[in-house]
Order: C-alpha cells, then structure tokens, then sequence
C-alpha cells in the first residue's frame, strides 16, 4: 500500500514539473516567451523613482490592500501546507514564506505599471511630434510644441527636452535622435526618428504622405497593444486558476485514502515527506514564474 501511494505521490509531482517543463505547452510558452521588457529599455530608473511614479499615478496600493493581500497569501499558504503535511508548525513556515513573495510581487507589479506608463507615453510622444511637424515643418520645433503643451510627463518630457538642448548645442538633429532612440528602444521611436532624419537631411516631396502612414501604424501598434493587454489580462486569471489547482491535486491521494493512513505515511515516509515540499516549491516556482511574465511583457513591440 506504502508503494502504491508513493506511486500516485510521484505521478503529480512528475505531472507537475513536466507541466513546468513541456516547451510545447500552451502555459509554459507563455510563461518562458522570450521577450525583452520595458524596464529594460528604460533602465537606468531606479525601482524607487518607478515605484514614486506608481505612487503619482494612484496605482500604488494602500496599506490595508498590502495587508489584505499579507493575510490572503498566509491563510492560503496555512490551509494548503496543512492539507499536504498536517503539521502547524511547518503550515506557519509555508505561511511566512508567502508573506516574504510580497515585496517581489510589488516589485513586478511596479514594473508593469510603469511600463505601461511609458509606452502610453511613448505613444503620445511620437503622434504628436508628427501633427506639430505638419504644422512646423521642423522636427525642433516640432520638439518644442510637443514640451510646451503639457501632453508629456517626466521622464519622458524631461527627456524631450535634452533632444531639444542637443539639438541647439550640435547644430543637427543627429545627437538628439540617438540619445532618444538609446533611452526608448521601439520601434515606433527608431522608425520615426528615421523618418525624420530623412525629410531633415536629405529632403522629401512627399514627407505628408509619410507621416501619415507613420501615424496610422502608431495606431495600429496602439490598438495591438491593448487588446493584448486585455487577453493577457484573461489569461492570467485562467493561469492562477490552473496554479491553484496543481496545489490541489494531493488531495487526489487523500480521497483514495483515509486521513490516518496518509498521516501516518508521511510521517513515516521520509521519500515522500520530502516529494510534497518538492511538489509545493516546483508549483510555487511555476506560478512566480508567471507572474514575472505577466508583469513584464505588455506587449509593447
């Protein structure tokens, strides 16, 4: 019977880690896709200036939402350690442990906010620097009716005003592009930029006609990017979900068993004492991985 039981043991936790493993699973693919952050584009802001700028925009949570979550995690962490091992003890360990994730979800949740932030920025940036320069015919000026009219915000509009400075200091629009193109990495801003590299040095007849096309595939990335915001929103519930239910698939042995008879094998079962931690540390993993995920791509390019 002890075989039998370290048997189905074994099987959820091997269930488990192939879930985590399986490159051609739809859940792992959107877990371990590769691609590259916002927050990596914008570095060198420090996590506290973007964690202020969650504070500015509102979406920073409030003490009782902290302590809301801290008591949400603790108890699930309790209930569902105390399910595996029946052990106070080691559920008051799991549920520490569930409160110390905290710092590191508001961490990736900071990061995907102010993501958001900046592309929404971005776009703001690139469309309106195209309707000046339809009206100026000059990517500085251009530059100078998109600082003064208070549609950006910092770091964005202090950065707008460097290529500005850049601009008047080199005598060519050349410095001001790179350091632009260097601190916000999309396409939109490279495409843009060239575009008006081009118009500046070399000249176009048809510059109106460019922009134009410029501008509707800004609006068509904007409209991608939100509606994959949206499915990823979706999704991600569905994920926590599936997460919560891999916790869960223990209790599968439970219903075969009484109660006593799975008590008494893990306290007796050395091997399979230590298979549940495993099954609980793989799916705890799985789910963090996640949520890095999640937090990190919004799909901006």
């Amino acid at each position: 019977m002890d075989f039998v039981i370290f048997i189905l043991i074994a099987a959820i936790a091997v269930f488990i880690i192939a879930v985590r493993l399986n490159s051609n699973g739809s859940v792992y693919k959107y877990i371990s896709k590769n691609a590259g952050s916002i927050y990596d584009k914008v570095a060198p802001y420090s996590f506290k200036e973007i964690r202020q700028k969650v504070k500015d925009l509102g979406q920073e949570y409030t003490k009782k939402q902290y302590a809301i979550q801290a008591t949400v995690f603790s108890v699930g962490a309790f209930l569902v350690s105390y399910l595996y091992f029946y052990n106070i003890i080691i559920s008051i360990v799991y549920a520490c442990i569930a409160i110390c994730v905290i710092p590191y979800l508001t961490y990736l949740r900071c990061k995907r906010v102010y993501s958001e932030f900046i592309f929404e920025q971005i776009q703001v940036y690139t469309t309106n620097v195209i309707m000046e320069f339809g009206t100026t015919q000059s990517f500085v000026k251009a530059l100078e009716g998109v600082y003064e009219s208070g549609v950006l915000e910092d770091p964005v509009l202090s950065d707008v005003k460097t290529m500005i400075d850049l601009a008047y200091e080199n005598g060519t629009v050349d410095a001001s592009l790179e350091f632009m193109n260097n601190k916000y990495d999309f396409f939109i801003v490279r495409n843009m930029h060239q575009l008006f590299l081009q118009i500046t040095n070399e000249g176009s007849k048809n510059s109106a006609d460019a922009l134009e096309n410029m501008s509707l595939d800004i609006d068509m990335l904007v409209e991608n990017v939100y509606r994959d915001r949206l499915d990823r929103a979706e999704f991600h519930k569905k994920f926590l979900q599936f997460g919560i239910v891999l916790y869960l698939l223990v209790m599968l042995v439970q219903m075969l068993l009484s109660t006593e008879t799975y008590i008494n094998l893990i306290h007796t079962n050395t091997l399979v004492f230590f298979l549940l931690h495993g099954i609980i540390i793989v799916n705890t993993a799985f789910l963090l991985s996640g949520e890095k995920y999640y937090n990190e791509n919004v799909g901006a390019e």
